[in-house]
């Protein structure tokens, strides 16, 4: 068969969901360092981000969500999403949770604290230079710091949004403890799409000394699947919603229904008005950024999947959690 190259970075969340879900679906790929091959790198790629997958067919791909939707309709199985539509949906939810909002736990603890800075500055220093002198690589240290540490905005996180950003992972982390304690993915005994990009992000957050510690201490179940899936694999059937639901509910209205929603919705519309910032309540709380312009985009195709689906279906098992504010177009 022929093979797939993933250009990426260990501690890129979006670069590890595709090389995980390429292992899952045993499609043969190549992992390569976006720094290693900078020439071919720039040849297929159109924006500057990472992950690129160029296909065997020699097209270039980029985003992971959409890469992985163009992977999908070639190879359906095995499959990744459920046949239940209410769990098929909450999964389409959950990748675009943790692609949106799980980013902002993951970058946002990543940059906040000196030893979590000097921890990936210098894993990423390595990257661009594996070769470089002691003396070499602290340069590129403080260079790394001073340009991420400055970015933060980019996802959010300030002076007002950081405590929420922290009590939002925090209340999040029990309640994936307690669901995955009696299965090994989020949706049954095998991965689905929301699991990859929920797990891209939580992956990352853990190889830091913060999140990483406080993950290891006291949720040994998420410790359990971030392993599974670096490697995932089919140990059973995905589940209905009747036996997910007491897990996932408290996880969709409380970081959904009261976070993300309200959240990307403000976001939308800050970016039609042109506004350079905006504000709105968050889980009782107010929230306060910079729009960020890529999500409206991938908003919209979140509603486009809502009005393909089973809408009554998940509107009658969802509806309570106010996830699904603003789907309808």
């Amino acid at each position: 068969m022929p093979e797939y190259r993933i250009f990426g970075a260990e501690l890129s969340p979006y670069s590890v969901k595709m090389r995980s879900y390429f292992r899952f679906k045993g499609l043969p790929h190549r992992w390569i360092l976006r720094n290693s091959d900078p020439a071919t790198y720039q040849k297929y790629a159109k924006i500057p981000i990472i992950p690129l997958v160029v296909t065997p067919e020699d097209e270039g791909i980029q985003d992971s969500t959409p890469i992985i939707e163009t992977v999908e309709a070639r190879y359906p199985e095995p499959a990744i999403h459920p046949d239940d539509p209410v769990a098929a949906f909450a999964s389409v939810l959950l990748e675009e949770f943790g692609d949106e909002w799980g980013n902002k736990w993951m970058f946002h603890y990543r940059w906040a604290r000196r030893a979590d800075q000097l921890n990936s500055g210098g894993r990423i220093g390595r990257t661009m230079n594996p070769d470089a002198s002691d003396e070499e690589h602290q340069q590129i240290i403080e260079q790394v710091l001073e340009r991420m540490t400055n970015r933060v905005w980019f996802v959010g996180s300030n002076e007002v949004t950081a405590a929420q950003i922290e009590r939002s992972f925090m209340e999040a982390l029990p309640v994936l403890d307690a669901h995955l304690e009696s299965r090994p993915y989020l949706f049954g005994a095998g991965p689905a799409f929301g699991d990859f990009g929920m797990w891209g992000q939580i992956y990352n957050a853990w190889t830091d000394p913060t999140c990483g510690a406080i993950i290891e201490a006291k949720y040994p179940n998420v410790l359990a699947w971030i392993h599974r899936m670096l490697f995932p694999r089919i140990e059973g059937d995905f589940e209905t919603w009747d036996t997910l639901a007491a897990g996932l509910t408290p996880l969709l209205k409380e970081q959904l229904g009261d976070r993300f929603m309200p959240w990307t919705l403000a976001n939308e519309a800050a970016i039609a008005a042109g506004d350079e910032e905006f504000s709105v309540q968050v889980a009782g709380e107010t929230w306060t950024q910079k729009p960020q312009k890529y999500h409206a985009k991938s908003l919209a195709v979140l509603r486009q999947k809502y009005a393909a689906a089973d809408k009554a279906a998940i509107e009658a098992a969802l509806g309570v959690t106010g996830c699904l504010i603003g789907l309808e177009a």
